[in-house]
């Protein structure tokens, strides 16, 4: 016979163990299913291990320049790969153990194995049948693998197998330059592998501020990465050196010899293996299932929530929607998905944080704007600080005072841009910003000079 819930959660990233704690705690019976470790992809192979890894990265930097800072080194920075892999996994660790606990406190049912749908009120979970009046699907994506020749003949590393290296690569290759791809050719640079960025577009992290992605390239030469642009990954094929990339382009060698390769070309929902046709629910061309402002699906009782929705794709945007969901089902309020504002951050040395509209975007909707630029070497605190790289950009509309985008590469502006984001949220005119008192000295503190020198932008 079959387990019968009020709610069964399939997946436990950044909206399943909180969604199912919250319902628990609202007196329903509540089973979260997962097929390997609490977490999903931010505390497993995402946000939580690479992050470590940058701070790590960021430590060899420091330590390479301290001289800089009047502080003088003996003899070479090493990086051992296997105490780095250890202190993430012991962050990794803590994570889980603290979901489990909180499931646990929860008094949630917590089930391990793999998730088919039998129907559309039923789970099966091994040899066990699981019954919900409500769905919630949390299952996450995975990196893209791209049908290339040969690329099933070489050991390639994708985000996640990167994470179990215990020894430095000689030379990184890697395919693709979006966050992943950046964020991990900085890493491993700094940790003392040589690096080679093969990106077929003509600039890096093409989604971001086409300002910001120039001086993305520009950080990432001067710290010693190869770039290679403009330059389609075609194929790939085994070398004496490990590895050789062959690519299609207009000048430079066609082909890349390296020690290892990422491939960092996307993401895919992990939807394609839970028997969703036996639920009904939809998926689109890509895999992805689509959902409402509610974050239904197609069938009333199912809901979708985090990457596999395709409506955010990042840690912050999955724990929204469980906010939205448990507030929608619990206190009957009205919350939609598109109630909030884009906001994310490539987390490079110095990080790069986007609220709102590029400038490419803004103009795109033919409004009349306000647009202001700071470089992070007039900023007071990025000077004492020895990191005065990147630059501010704010974009307003001419017309309502209101704060369409903002972008932030430089020291502490992933933290910094948070009080733009706020004003956006508040439906406010940048000039509450303008007659704010901000701390000195703080990288926040140059955001009410930056947006009292907006000028019309044509």
């Amino acid at each position: 016979m079959a387990r019968t819930f009020d709610s069964i959660i399939i997946g436990s990233g950044q909206a399943g163990p909180f969604l199912a704690a919250r319902l628990a705690g609202a007196g329903q019976s509540v089973a979260l299913v997962e097929r390997q470790f609490l977490g999903g992809t931010c505390v497993n192979t995402g946000c939580t291990p690479t992050k470590a890894m940058v701070a790590t990265a960021k430590v060899a930097h420091t330590a390479r320049e301290a001289a800089r800072f009047g502080v003088h080194l003996e003899g070479d920075v090493q990086v051992s790969l296997a105490e780095v892999k250890s202190r993430a996994e012991t962050i990794i660790q803590n994570s889980r153990n603290g979901l489990a606990k909180m499931l646990s406190n929860a008094g949630c049912t917590v089930i391990h194995g793999h998730a088919r749908f039998a129907s559309q009120h039923e789970i099966q979970v091994g040899q066990e049948t699981l019954r919900g009046q409500k769905i919630f699907i949390n299952v996450g994506a995975r990196a893209t693998i791209p049908k290339l020749p040969g690329l099933e003949s070489v050991n390639y590393l994708t985000n996640s197998s990167l994470l179990q290296l215990t020894e430095l690569p000689k030379h990184l290759i890697i395919v693709g330059g979006g966050a992943v791809g950046v964020e991990f050719a900085q890493m491993f640079r700094r940790f003392g592998s040589e690096v080679t960025l093969v990106e077929m577009k003509p600039r890096l992290v093409h989604h971001e501020d086409a300002a910001a992605s120039t001086l993305v390239a520009e950080l990432l030469q001067l710290e010693g990465v190869r770039l290679r642009l403009s330059a389609e990954c075609l194929s790939f094929s085994k070398d004496p050196e490990g590895v050789c990339v062959h690519v299609g382009c207009h000048e430079g060698d066609t082909d890349i010899h390296g020690s290892h390769v990422l491939v960092a070309m996307g993401r895919v929902p992990n939807t394609d293996d839970f028997g969703l046709e036996l639920a009904g629910v939809q998926v689109d061309s890509a895999g992805y299932i689509p959902v409402d402002e509610q974050l239904h699906t197609n069938i009333p009782h199912i809901w979708a929530l985090g990457d596999c929705n395709r409506r955010g794709g990042f840690t912050h945007t999955a724990y929204n929607d469980f906010e939205i969901v448990a507030a929608n089902l619990l206190e009957g309020d009205d919350r939609q998905v598109s109630d909030r504002i884009a906001a994310r951050a490539t987390y490079i040395d110095p990080p790069l944080a986007q609220v709102g509209m590029t400038e490419e975007e803004a103009r795109a909707t033919g409004r009349d704007l306000l647009i202001a630029t700071r470089p992070m070497r007039s900023v007071s605190r990025a000077i004492e600080k020895g990191e005065t790289f990147g630059l501010m950009k704010a974009i307003v509309d001419a017309s309502t005072k209101r704060i369409l985008g903002a972008m932030i590469f430089g020291v502490g502006g992933d933290e910094a841009i948070h009080s733009i984001l706020d004003i956006m949220y508040a439906d406010m005119p940048y000039t509450t910003i303008t007659r704010a008192v901000h701390i000195h000295p703080t990288v926040a503190e140059l955001i009410p000079t930056l947006l009292g020198s907006l000028q019309p932008s044509t």
